[in-house]
């Protein structure tokens, strides 16, 4: 099956803008990689983690329909969609390698703490391995949504 040229798009486009998020943000990941964040840093770091997470579910949905796979809408459609990402969809296809899963996991976990907990809440031991292997992740991620596009 071919990606069609306006999926093509949508998901460069996607892909492009968590790479402008992480180029952006390389001054601050930076920073907690040398000293431990203050508050507001600490804040600013949990949105980048949330940023990435949802924009790596946004292009494994627009993955979903290059393939006519349902994205999940079930109560828990994050977690769903999460074992979509590694192979668990009617196709078979893994959009991301299985030996990331679990550091993968992380995020998707961290992602739902923020979106239900204050900043007050953010502990920097929780956080500083996600931001620490941040840049790592993506640039596994985005090898493989290359991939993804270059053979569908």
């Amino acid at each position: 099956m071919k990606l069609d040229n306006n999926l093509k798009e949508k998901i460069e486009h996607e892909i492009s803008r968590i790479e402008k998020l992480l180029n952006d943000a390389q001054p601050l990941l930076d920073l907690c990689k040398i000293r431990e964040p203050d508050f507001i840093e600490i804040t600013a770091t949990a949105q980048i983690l949330h940023s990435f997470y949802n924009g790596v579910e946004s292009v494994v949905i627009l993955f979903l329909k290059s393939i006519n796979e349902k994205a999940p809408n079930d109560i828990r459609w994050h977690k769903t969609l999460f074992e979509v990402m590694f192979g668990t969809n009617s196709k078979n296809i893994p959009i991301i390698r299985k030996d990331i899963k679990e550091q993968m996991e992380k995020y998707m976990y961290f992602r739902h703490f923020i979106r239900h907990s204050y900043s007050s809440e953010l502990k920097w031991n929780e956080m500083e391995i996600l931001i620490k292997n941040l840049d790592e992740m993506w640039k596994i991620i985005k090898t493989d949504f290359e991939e993804f596009i270059k053979t569908n």
